[in-house]
């Protein structure tokens, strides 16, 4: 169920010519422990000038669109959300593109599914997504992603995790990994 609609939804993102990345819950499935997820998180190469693009696609899918002001919501949250109605899957198309963004989906890895390749983000940049949201199932993804790839690149995630903790109200996220780190 969840195959056929990131199947189909990459082939939509492919064919409108946006970048994109799996993140979230159906990332940690491939990189760490299994566990029940619910959503989609996609992120996209893409700031809102594409939003009537991914209208189309929504449209074209069927997925119905789920806040009213379709606009203001997402230029006030960055966030696209839509609900699969057949399943009741819910997915998040989350627009962005910053430099972290950018080098993120450029260095994001093929998984094969159902015939097509899929784009799943790295798992260092699952890791730093799933700090930089700091909540205690967050934590835990960390951690099964930390156990079951002992070769992943901490240093690229510190530098990031340090970047982003340099902004204001941010100083705790370094702090995250170091004591993930330190449970293992």
């Amino acid at each position: 169920m969840f195959e056929k609609i990131i199947s189909s939804i990459s082939v939509e993102l492919e064919r409108r010519n946006i970048p994109y990345m799996l993140i979230g819950g159906q990332a940690v499935l491939l990189y760490g422990e299994p566990r029940l997820t619910r959503d989609i998180d996609i992120t996209l190469g893409a700031d809102v000038d594409k939003l009537e693009s991914m209208i189309s696609l929504a449209g074209d899918l069927k997925l119905k669109i789920l806040p009213d002001n379709i606009e203001t919501f997402v230029r006030e949250t960055m966030v696209l959300p839509v609900i699969n109605e057949e399943t009741g899957i819910r997915i998040d198309f989350i627009f962005s593109f910053s430099p972290y963004e950018q080098q993120a989906i450029a260095k994001a890895r093929k998984v094969r599914m159902l015939d097509r390749d899929v784009y799943f983000a790295a798992p260092e940049d699952v890791v730093i997504h799933k700090i930089v949201a700091g909540r205690p199932r967050d934590m835990e993804d960390v951690r099964g992603i930390l156990l079951k790839i002992p070769d992943i690149d901490i240093a690229y995630i510190r530098k990031w995790l340090r970047d982003f903790s340099d902004a204001p109200g941010e100083a705790e996220i370094i702090n995250r990994l170091e004591s993930v780190i330190k449970s293992l």
